[in-house]
């Protein structure tokens, strides 16, 4: 298998460029971003591509800049994939809510691309006996969702604060230009709006109401937790509205024991 430098020097070599040519090169982008860490001098090069030698971040850049490569496939030749950072991540439980800041674009995801024909969406079913194949698609072709429309939290593993509707460890579909507070036009809790919020603490999930410069966060009463006031919006940013909620029903139903 060829390695990483010996690809980097196939590339240097069709663009007929020289160790002295890509040293220069490299000096005009280190100027450009002021710092001399950018800069490929030629004895690092010729280590890079006959000795193995790994390249700085910033060097494998200025590379990646001179020979015209995307810096996420050179990532890959060193063995580093970011479609896999996502399911990385997962090692980690955190138990704070928190932002996810990987892009729609970062991984793929299973999902099933052959169902039996014969599925009533109608009817409760189980349907990992009724997917036929399933195949890895890249989150970036799943562009009717239109995944670029919004961000996404994750809420912590200790975070109970909206449990039954939203339990630790759901990943939430925030939609950020939903930001005001709605005072009406729901019925029950199911229908009445949730938020995404950022303060100075971290992140926090819950009903809403706003008045006379003051944030409440309503916790689900189930949750036994008081409700929380800030300042607003010098205390707490609304980041948007939950929009969408995907739970494991695992996570659900080992509910920590409270006293």
């Amino acid at each position: 298998m060829e390695e990483a430098g010996q690809k980097l020097k196939r590339v240097r070599e069709r663009l007929n460029l020289r160790f002295r040519d890509v040293e220069e090169a490299s000096t005009k982008i280190a100027a450009r971003r002021g710092s001399d860490e950018f800069t490929v001098a030629l004895s690092r090069l010729a280590d890079i591509e006959n000795k193995g030698t790994m390249p700085s971040i910033y060097r494998l850049y200025s590379l990646c800049a001179i020979y015209r490569l995307e810096l996420t496939d050179v990532l890959s030749w060193y063995g580093v994939s970011l479609s896999t950072l996502l399911g990385d991540a997962s090692v980690v439980e955190h138990a704070r809510t928190h932002l996810v800041g990987f892009r729609p674009e970062e991984g793929d995801i299973q999902v099933p691309i052959a169902l039996d024909p014969g599925l009533d969406l109608s009817r409760t079913v189980f349907l990992s006996r009724l997917i036929q194949r399933w195949g890895t698609v890249p989150l970036m072709l799943l562009n009717n969702i239109d995944l670029r429309s919004y961000r996404y939290g994750l809420i912590g593993t200790e975070d109970w604060s909206m449990f039954p509707i939203i339990p630790p460890g759901s990943l939430v579909v925030i939609d950020d230009s939903k930001r005001r507070i709605a005072t009406s036009g729901w019925t029950t809790e199911f229908d009445r709006p949730i938020y995404f919020l950022e303060h100075r603490e971290g992140y926090a999930c819950g009903w809403c109401s706003a008045k006379e410069g003051q944030l409440t966060v309503q916790p689900h009463p189930s949750s036994n937790r008081d409700p929380e006031t800030y300042l607003y919006p010098d205390e707490i940013e609304v980041v948007g509205q939950v929009t969408r909620i995907a739970l494991s029903l695992e996570t659900a139903g080992q509910r920590r024991t409270r006293s």
